[in-house]
């Protein structure tokens, strides 16, 4: 599906929003692709994130879907509108324990107020890809 977006300059507002995203940076997630209505980006992963049972913390893989879906939702609203999460569900259907995570943020409908998108997870390990989560959400413009 392809989106256009009603800000031009929206690559310029997210790589701005990025220098202010303090969390995403502590945990070290990187956006590497950002285009009009998807995201994609990837978190190496280390010790911190890891539960105390070997394998990478629920709340790391949901913050992730969230990250890529919000951002991908913000690429398609107005230069003076904002984005947050309004509702976010997340499924899980395997443990994280590779090398890094991947996550792809897509909007699969665009609204005036509300974006429902898509966001999957997946673990890399010796670079090999399973798909370990995906999430749904309800992405409110203010």
């Amino acid at each position: 599906m392809s989106f256009t977006s009603r800000n031009p300059q929206f690559r310029e507002r997210i790589e701005d929003q990025l220098t202010r995203q303090n969390f995403m940076h502590h945990m070290n997630f990187n956006l590497h692709r950002i285009d009009a209505g998807i995201m994609e980006g990837e978190l190496e992963i280390q010790p911190i994130h890891f539960q105390q049972d070997g394998f990478v913390h629920g709340g790391v893989i949901a913050t992730i879907a969230d990250i890529v879906a919000g951002f991908s939702a913000v690429s398609l609203v107005a230069a003076d509108q904002k984005v947050v999460t309004g509702e976010i569900k997340i499924s899980y259907f395997a443990k994280g324990e590779g090398d890094k995570l991947r996550a792809i943020g897509r909007v699969v409908k665009a609204g005036k107020r509300l974006n429902f998108c898509e966001a999957e997870v997946y673990d890399v390990k010796n670079g090999e890809e399973k798909l370990i989560a995906k999430a749904t959400t309800s992405m409110i413009t203010i």
